[in-house]
């Protein structure tokens, strides 16, 4: 992607206006939180459309700032109170971090009467924007906000996996959401790369088991960590045990045991950009199709509180693939929405 092709996507995503102040955070390894090679080059990233973005404020009138801060070492674990103030006073905040803050900045952005919006992007690569940077983000837009609408016309989904398991995900009384990479307007926020709608699945709060009754999402969700495979055994929306013997699904058990908030199926999203590529990168391996996750999910609509939301992916090329994704719409039809471990775009145009 040549300077040129730059401008024309800060200008498409981000929309910066006249007397703007947009501020670019980059978290920064230290101590016991070590750097690594793709860490260093995002932050050569980031200079340089820092650049760009700089020279477009001198013509344009908006300002632009750095600020770096120390990682937190998790994904999703809140970010220092002063970067929180420092985002509350810009108006587009664009995230290239290593470890994901989107927990942190959504609230922000959808305050009432923000003039905040933001742009997170953990783990992003240059590469990128040779693969999923590249997509025309008009037609994102029209799949990722029609996928929403099959996501809320859904009760449920049961998804098939390349290890023969089955997970079936309770959607009731939650609001799907769609990543159109639209982050022009204020109290927006995406995950850029964009493209993809989630629903937060139903956990049975408290304050709404005895309206709605216990979460039906129950199954098994197969993970693969590092070459690890392992077994989570979920009810009632919960991972309730796991099933592995080796180092990394022990690790796992003293993980949920540490937090049981940990143990929340927090996430069912489907990535809907033609240009991301499966390459381990869980920034733009969720935009190419199925992706779940656990922990936290009150920044998507949910209903726990957690100091983690992980994603874990299941597109094409994944370890573990989602052959089949099927919902169970409100009318008491079905609609498989993936076949073959692919979102199936017809159904979306």
């Amino acid at each position: 992607m040549n300077r040129e092709e730059k401008i024309k996507l800060f200008q498409d995503v981000f929309g910066p206006k006249p007397g703007e102040h947009i501020l670019f955070l980059v978290d920064i390894p230290h101590n016991h939180i070590r750097d690594t090679p793709p860490w260093k080059a995002r932050r050569t990233m980031v200079r340089d459309w820092l650049t760009i973005f700089t020279e477009l404020g001198a013509t344009t009138g908006f300002s632009v700032q750095l600020q770096e801060y120390p990682a937190t070492g998790i994904h999703n674990t809140p970010v220092p109170k002063e970067i929180i103030q420092a985002v509350t006073q810009a108006n587009l905040i664009i995230a290239m971090t290593e470890y994901s803050a989107s927990s942190s900045f959504i609230p922000l952005c959808f305050m009432k009467n923000s003039h905040t919006r933001c742009a997170s992007m953990p783990g992003v690569e240059r590469r990128m924007e040779e693969t999923a940077l590249r997509a025309d983000y008009t037609q994102v837009k029209h799949d990722a906000t029609r996928l929403a609408q099959l996501l809320n016309d859904a009760d449920g989904a049961t998804i098939l996996f390349s290890t023969g398991d089955t997970l079936f995900i309770d959607l009731r009384n939650r609001t799907a959401d769609a990543d159109t990479g639209e982050c022009t307007t204020s109290g927006q926020f995406i995950n850029l790369p964009s493209g993809e709608a989630c629903k937060v699945p139903y956990e049975a709060a408290p304050g709404e088991i005895n309206k709605y009754g216990d979460s039906k999402t129950e199954g098994i969700w197969p993970v693969d960590l590092k070459g690890e495979p392992m077994k989570w055994i979920v009810r009632k929306n919960q991972v309730v045990d796991i099933i592995g013997n080796g180092k990394k699904a022990e690790e796992m058990r003293q993980f949920f045991n540490e937090n049981e908030s940990r143990r929340n199926l927090a996430e069912l999203g489907i990535g809907c950009n033609p240009k991301a590529v499966i390459t381990g990168n869980v920034l733009e391996d969720e935009k190419v199709g199925l992706h779940l996750a656990y922990g936290m999910s009150t920044h998507l609509g949910g209903k726990i509180t957690s100091d983690i939301h992980d994603d874990l992916c299941y597109a094409k090329g994944c370890p573990v693939e989602a052959t089949s994704v099927i919902l169970q719409k409100k009318d008491g039809m079905h609609l498989e929405i993936i076949r073959d471990a692919m979102l199936r775009y017809d159904i979306l145009r």
